[in-house]
């Protein structure tokens, strides 16, 4: 499945079920392009920190999306971040590691789609304790799209997967 019929399906989920938030991972801004026709859905596009002081959404693409009325997160990993600074200085993984690696137990988007919703939740992007479909993939594009509530980063365990509507194989 392409990344746009996978954004597609996700939406189409989102429009059939009254789910109204959809967070997309993306890292340069490429899967919300597919997404800027979407005016009766709340769209999150998150990114992530990509080295100290830089950011690989460019600045005038974050702007022209947030124009457009999209919400748009930068923020480290929520399934790393600075646990991956102490399993990388002392060796090891922490337990934050081990649910990363449990999750891409299904795939890799299915541990992103879990990530980046909590990263939209804990920036206030979508709204506490509500179902959203989040939008992942296991590299460049989207492969993966979940339905899930999910909790904030001090809670992650309190997170629930509800569906997987779409994964590769």
């Amino acid at each position: 499945m392409t990344t746009q019929e996978t954004i597609k399906k996700a939406v189409d989920y989102a429009k059939e079920n009254n789910i109204k938030n959809i967070v997309v991972a993306t890292t340069t801004g490429g899967n919300l392009t597919y997404l800027e026709d979407e005016k009766d859905l709340h769209i999150v596009g998150v990114t992530n920190v990509y080295d100290q002081g830089r950011n690989q959404m460019l600045e005038e693409i974050r702007k022209h999306f947030e124009e457009a009325g999209m919400d748009i997160v930068t923020a480290g990993h929520a399934l790393s971040g600075a646990e991956r600074c102490f399993s990388t200085y002392f060796g090891g993984y922490g337990p934050i590691e081990i649910v990363a690696n449990t999750l891409r137990m299904f795939s890799q988007g299915v541990k992103v789609c879990v990530e980046v919703s909590t990263m939209a939740l804990d920036a206030g992007k979508i709204p506490y304790q509500e179902k959203i479909v989040a939008i992942a993939g296991s590299g460049r594009g989207a492969d993966t799209v979940v339905l899930l509530t999910p909790s904030y980063t001090r809670s992650i365990l309190d997170t629930k997967v509800h569906k997987i509507i779409e994964m590769p194989e």
